[in-house]
């Protein structure tokens, strides 16, 4: 007697298993657990996460999108390896938009705009404090879109996000340290210059705080990170 086919497992426990490799592909790359260049190979992956392959390729084309991975045709999918002249020109445009921010924000947060940005603030020491560096990083760029947030526009907001992932990913490639990171002070002194509007020091709060962060990125171009895929997600 012929085999009954087998039923396919629920929509939401396919959303479930691709919600958890997205997840565990960002953490390790937010980590630096991956070289840069390193490729993702569809096989290596779906035996490590224990999936099909074809839950596999809606997750890395997410993740491609979000500009976390390169996907190249008949290749695969990478890790990034940005040149140093892509590195410093993602951080040059945003040392010029973000200054337009501090501009627009100085002196001009509300009662509100304060509460959000010292209780992000706070945020970030906490997770400084636990070593969660994944999150650490994350929370540290999502600072600079909720200054966007508040200074008002879609578009703008949008703009500022992309640029911030495209940091957030450098820092984590080539400068994963969880003691090289003291954002959260250096955030905390700008909401104070934001909200004395001390323009001046508001503006420069921001230049030697994103020049440093590029600075540490581009001098530590050499990784020794893994590209060993059963290494990293195999546990």
């Amino acid at each position: 007697m012929a085999s009954r086919p087998k039923t396919p497992p629920p929509a939401a426990d396919d959303d479930n298993v691709e919600e958890r490799i997205y997840a565990s592909i960002t953490k390790a790359l937010l980590e630096g657990r991956l070289r840069p260049g390193a490729q993702l190979v569809e096989r290596d992956l779906a035996a490590a996460f224990g999936c099909t392959r074809g839950a596999l390729r809606k997750v890395l084309a997410r993740l491609g999108f979000e500009g976390k991975l390169v996907l190249e045709a008949n290749r695969g999918a990478f890790v990034p390896s940005p040149s140093e002249d892509d590195v410093r020109q993602v951080y040059r445009a945003r040392q010029i938009v973000e200054a337009g921010i501090v501009t627009s924000l100085c002196g001009a947060l509300s009662a509100q705009d304060r509460r959000l940005l010292k209780a992000h603030v706070a945020s970030e020491k906490k997770v400084l404090k636990q070593g969660r560096v994944d999150e650490q990083v994350r929370l540290a760029g999502q600072f600079h879109v909720l200054l966007t947030q508040i200074a008002g526009g879609a578009d703008l907001q949008g703009f500022v996000a992309q640029l911030v992932a495209k940091t957030e990913l450098y820092k984590a490639l080539f400068d994963p340290s969880k003691g090289t990171t003291c954002s959260a002070d250096e955030h905390a002194q700008l909401v104070e210059a934001l909200d004395s509007g001390d323009l001046p020091a508001a503006l420069e709060a921001m230049r030697v705080h994103l020049a440093e962060l590029e600075e540490r990125v581009v001098t530590r171009m050499q990784t020794s990170a893994s590209d060993d895929v059963s290494a990293v997600f195999g546990a």
